[in-house]
């Protein structure tokens, strides 16, 4: 009985690893139905710890993303203030949103926000002087704004 069930469980496990490759919405509506109904033996358990671990580093990503964006039209806004445009407006607002939008769905990330901003910081700085072809040193080697000016709606660089 139990090389009977052990070989059901291989065959299993290899069908949701198997569709995993063929079908990956088919086999996510299957793990979850598999873990609604504590069915975890038939769980196709190393691509799911890889799914779970991948979308913690895919919000790690977006964030360090939206920031740096964010960071460099704050730039740009300050230090190109005859090219300001509605776009530049409109940029610095979604960032911003998806920010936010980020920290109500995992507060967690807060704490990542400000590990990665220094970091952050120094990419949006290089990638303004290229996209504005100002030199490097013009934009200060510290964040000139802070964590509220960043994240809020209202603040825009003189």
């Amino acid at each position: 009985m139990v090389k009977m069930t052990n070989k059901l469980i291989k065959s299993n496990k290899n069908k949701s690893s198997s569709l995993y490759e063929q079908d990956y919405h088919l086999w996510l509506e299957r793990m979850a139905f598999l873990l609604t109904n504590k069915r975890l033996s038939e769980l196709d358990l190393d691509n799911l710890i890889q799914e779970i671990e991948s979308m913690g580093k895919s919000e790690k990503n977006a964030l360090r993303s939206n920031l740096r964006v964010l960071l460099m039209h704050l730039l740009k806004y300050k230090f190109q203030s005859q090219k300001r445009s509605n776009s530049w407006l409109y940029t610095i607002y979604e960032h911003r949103l998806r920010l936010q939008e980020s920290f109500l769905e995992s507060p967690s990330l807060k704490g990542y926000f400000m590990e990665v901003l220094a970091m952050c910081y120094q990419n949006a700085r290089t990638e303004a002087a290229i996209e504005t072809g100002l030199p490097h040193a013009i934009f200060p080697a510290e964040c000139p704004f802070s964590v509220d000016e960043i994240l809020d709606a209202d603040f825009f660089p003189s």
